[in-house]
């Protein structure tokens, strides 16, 4: 049996964290003492050890929705939950694959001069080979974000607008998705250059691999906590409370 702050000593938490955890849910329900104490048990020890390792692969809201889950013994939506982040893990690596193709494409593209022009959207799909209406569904998918004329208020494209449209078309012929290409151009344009868009990607990558390794220890952590469920047997799952 363990005290709240025996479960909060192990990670350095509060004692209302404890609280705060079984209130929302993804810790069971405490047993309590006929003075009405909470007393915990290695259940939940382990049901602590899993959300937070979930937390840090998976982030707080799938963790949550996994743990609780869990708890009103709905295994399948947990593993729902676990299987959308890791889709959602497979298309960051791809957009990251799809940014680094980018970048030596980019840095071979001649650099736009100050006395370049711009484009009308006619003039874009022209160049392009594709139709206006191209054009414009790339730029609802946020692919392409062409400013307007003031006075006409037809959509002009500066010499960036046709790099990031001649690299969007590169990157459709490649069969990459809209989402993706818009992944792409929103780093293109936070970069500012292909320099800088190099030189983040190895952060990038950092951060994804951190992410999957992660969600591994998280997921090691659940499959811990489930085995410890079905040891126990079923009534383990919701503890009763005592007076």
């Amino acid at each position: 049996m363990h005290r709240p702050v025996d479960l909060a000593r192990l990670h350095g938490l509060s004692t209302q964290a404890i609280r705060n955890y079984e209130r929302d849910g993804v810790l069971p329900a405490a047993q309590r003492t006929a003075s009405g104490y909470r007393v915990y048990t290695d259940q939940h020890v382990a049901a602590l050890s899993a959300y937070l390792a979930l937390v840090q692969g998976y982030g707080y809201r799938t963790a949550g929705v996994v743990m609780r889950a869990v708890g009103r013994d709905d295994p399948e939506s947990a593993f729902a939950a676990v299987d959308a982040a890791h889709v959602q893990l497979q298309r960051d690596r791809e957009t990251l694959a799809t940014v680094a193709s980018a970048v030596t494409v980019l840095a071979s593209a001649p650099p736009a001069r100050p006395g370049d022009r711009s484009l009308p959207v006619g003039a874009v799909a022209h160049r392009l080979a594709v139709t206006p209406a191209t054009l414009r569904k790339w730029e609802r998918a946020g692919i392409l974000v062409p400013a307007r004329d003031r006075a006409t208020h037809y959509r002009v494209y500066s010499p960036d607008d046709v790099r990031d449209a001649e690299l969007a078309h590169l990157l459709r012929r490649g069969g990459y998705r809209l989402d993706h290409i818009a992944a792409v151009l929103r780093q293109v344009r936070d970069a500012g250059d292909p320099e800088a868009l190099a030189g983040s990607l190895a952060g990038w990558q950092e951060r994804v691999t951190a992410r999957g390794r992660a969600m591994l220890t998280g997921s090691a952590r659940l499959a811990d906590y489930l085995d410890l469920l079905d040891s126990a047997g079923a009534d383990v799952r919701r503890p009763a409370r005592g007076g």
